[in-house]
C-alpha cells in the first residue's frame, strides 16, 4: 500500500497525459507503474459493464487491462479528451466485444448440442438468439451513452453545448456541405488542428486561405465546424456512424 501511496505521489507531480508521451518515447518503467497505479480504474470501468465486483484474476480484468495500454499506446492529445476519458470508452468496447463474442460461441455450442433435437431445439436456440440480440442492443445503447456524455464534457471545453449545436447547424445542404468541408481541411492540417485544441478557437483567418468559403460563412458556421471537427478527431464510432449521414449532401 505504501508503495502504491509513493508511486501515485510519483505520477502527479507529471500530469497523466504528459507521463503518457514520455512512454510512446520507450519508457517501459513508467508504463508499468501507470498501470499498477491504476488497476483500480481499470476494474471499476470493466465492473461497470459486466455488473459486479471484477477481481485481477478475472477473464474481463484482463481485456480492460489490454485496453487501458492499447489506450496509452493510441492516446493524442488532438483526440481531445482525456486518457482517462479515452481510455474509459475504450476499455467498455472491448470488454463489450469480449462479452459479446462469449455469448456468441454459447449460441454455437447450443445449435450444436441441440441440432439433433427438433421442437425443444427450436425453443431453445430462439431464446439464446434472442437473448444475445438483446444484450447487443442494450450494450450498443450503454456505449452510445458513454459516447455522448463525453462528447458533450468535451464541447463544455470549446464553450459549446448541444444547444448550441441544434440553434447553429446549417439548415440547407449546401451550408452543411461548405462547413463540412472547412471542418475536413481543418483535420487534415496539424498545426491547424493543434491551434483548435489549445486556443479553443477556430482558426478562420488561416482556414480561410484553404478553403472556398467566404470568412463571413466560416464565422457564421464557427460552431458547428468545431463540432464536426472534434468529431472526425475522435474515436468516437457512434457519433461518426450518424456523421455518415450528415456528411451527404
Amino acid at each position: 500500500m505504501l508503495g502504491l501511496l509513493f508511486m501515485a505521489k510519483k505520477l502527479k507531480k507529471r500530469t497523466l497525459e504528459e507521463s503518457v508521451m514520455l512512454i510512446q518515447e520507450g519508457n517501459q518503467t513508467l508504463l508499468n507503474e501507470i498501470i499498477t497505479a491504476y488497476k483500480p480504474f481499470i476494474a471499476k470501468t470493466v465492473s461497470s459493464v459486466c455488473k459486479r465486483y471484477i477481481y485481477e484474476t478475472d477473464d474481463e480484468f484482463s481485456i480492460g487491462l489490454i485496453a487501458f495500454n492499447e489506450a496509452i499506446e493510441k492516446y493524442s492529445p488532438d483526440k481531445g479528451s482525456s486518457l482517462l476519458s479515452f481510455s474509459e470508452v475504450l476499455i467498455k468496447r472491448r470488454v463489450i466485444d469480449y462479452i459479446r463474442k462469449q455469448t456468441k460461441n454459447q449460441h454455437i455450442s447450443m445449435d450444436l448440442t441441440y441440432s439433433s433435437l427438433e421442437e425443444e431445439s427450436d425453443g431453445m436456440l430462439l431464446v439464446n438468439e434472442l437473448s444475445f440480440e438483446e444484450y447487443k442492443k442494450k450494450s450498443d445503447e450503454e456505449l452510445r451513452k458513454e459516447e455522448i456524455i463525453h462528447f458533450q464534457q468535451l464541447l463544455t471545453r470549446f464553450d459549446l453545448s448541444f444547444e448550441d449545436l441544434v440553434g447553429n447547424s446549417p439548415k440547407h445542404a449546401d451550408a452543411r456541405a461548405n462547413a463540412i468541408l472547412v471542418a475536413i481541411t481543418l483535420t487534415k492540417h496539424h498545426e491547424l488542428k493543434q491551434s483548435l485544441f489549445e486556443k479553443k478557437r477556430l482558426p478562420i483567418k488561416e482556414l480561410e486561405k484553404l478553403v472556398d468559403v467566404s470568412r463571413k460563412t466560416i464565422e457564421r458556421n464557427r460552431k458547428y465546424i468545431i463540432a464536426i471537427a472534434l468529431i472526425l478527431c475522435s474515436d468516437y464510432s457512434y457519433m461518426k456512424d450518424y456523421l455518415k449521414g450528415v456528411l451527404e449532401p
